[in-house]
C-alpha cells in the first residue's frame, strides 16, 4: 500500500494529465454521440409526421400501400400515353404547302397545294387553282407518300415538304 502511495505522489501531475485528457476525450465522444442522436431524432420525427400514435410497423405498412399505389397509377399512366402515342401515329402531323400562278396571265400567286400527312405519310393534298372566270378545289389521297392519282408538280413539292418538315416558302 505504501509503495502505490509513494507511486501516486511520485507520479501525480502526471496521473492528472492522463485523468484530463481522458475526461476532455469522454466529453467530446458524448457530444459526437447527441449530436447523432439529435439527426436521428430528426429524421424519425420526419418520419412518424403527422401520426398521434406512434406505430413504425403501421407507418411502414402505410407507406409500402401507398407506394404500390403510386406504381399502379404510374403503370395506368404509362398504358395511357402509349395509347396517345399511338393514337398521334394517325393524327395530321406533317404539313406542306406551297403558292403558285397556275396561268402564265395570272398574278398575286392565289393557287395553292397543301400536304395534310401522318405519322405514316398518309393523308391527302387539296389544291386550288384560281382563275380568272372561275377558282377549282380538289383532294388527292396519299398513300406511304404517293398518290394513285396523276399529281401535279406543285402537288408534289407540297408533298416533299411535307415529309421533310419544310417551311412555307414562295414557288417561282
Amino acid at each position: 500500500m505504501n509503495q502505490t502511495r509513494e507511486l501516486i505522489e511520485l507520479y501525480n501531475i502526471e496521473i492528472i494529465m492522463a485523468l484530463l485528457v481522458a475526461f476532455f476525450l469522454l466529453v467530446a465522444l458524448y457530444l459526437i454521440a447527441e449530436i447523432r442522436i439529435s439527426k436521428l431524432k430528426n429524421r424519425y420525427d420526419a418520419l412518424v409526421r403527422g401520426s398521434d400514435e406512434i406505430n413504425m410497423e403501421e407507418i411502414l405498412l402505410k407507406n409500402g400501400h401507398e407506394i404500390d399505389e403510386i406504381r399502379d397509377n404510374i403503370s395506368t399512366l404509362d398504358k395511357e400515353l402509349d395509347k396517345l402515342r399511338t393514337g398521334l401515329d394517325f393524327t395530321v402531323q406533317k404539313v406542306g404547302f406551297i403558292r403558285y400562278n397556275a396561268f402564265a396571265d395570272m398574278g398575286s400567286e392565289l393557287s395553292f397545294s397543301i400536304a395534310f400527312l401522318d405519322g405514316f405519310s398518309n393523308g391527302f393534298v387539296l389544291s386550288s387553282i384560281y382563275g380568272r372566270e372561275n377558282s377549282t378545289c380538289y383532294a388527292k389521297p396519299i398513300k406511304e407518300g404517293k398518290s394513285i392519282y396523276p399529281l401535279s408538280a406543285e402537288e408534289i413539292q407540297a408533298i416533299d415538304r411535307a415529309m421533310k418538315g419544310q417551311e412555307y416558302s414562295k414557288s417561282y
